[in-house]
């Protein structure tokens, strides 16, 4: 009985860096490379922030499709056939939603490390 506040604090710290780290199988882009894949029409780009923090500053040629609507909107929105390249405010929120589009069946996912606050 008493390990069982070490493994609890185990348990959270499992969670909390489970989130932070890179899902398996998502692609990191660096605010550099994303420049350069913003030509490539082959790609899809969406952003994953509320529709305020969108409209107040975003990249020309993302779609804003908040975090909490990708799960119903993606499947309508998205071509699982193209690669999705997401974007939120710091890096956060696109990556759950790397790890949500993969969950969702999508192969080629890409996440921008930094988010609009690595953006020039």
């Amino acid at each position: 009985m008493e390990y069982v506040p070490y493994i609890v604090i185990a348990f959270f710290l499992f969670l909390i860096l489970q989130r932070a780290l890179p899902t398996k199988g998502v692609r990191q882009l660096s605010t550099t490379e994303l420049k350069k894949e913003l030509k490539n029409k082959d790609k899809q780009f969406i952003d994953v922030r509320t529709p305020g923090e969108f409209n107040g500053n975003h990249i020309k040629g993302f779609t804003n499709i908040p975090l909490h609507q990708l799960s119903q909107k993606g499947d309508q929105e998205l071509s699982k056939e193209k690669e999705v390249i997401v974007i939120c405010q710091s890096g956060m929120r696109s990556q759950q939603a790397s790890r949500k589009l993969k969950k969702m069946g999508f192969t080629k996912v890409a996440n921008v490390k930094g988010g609009m606050s690595a953006w020039h």
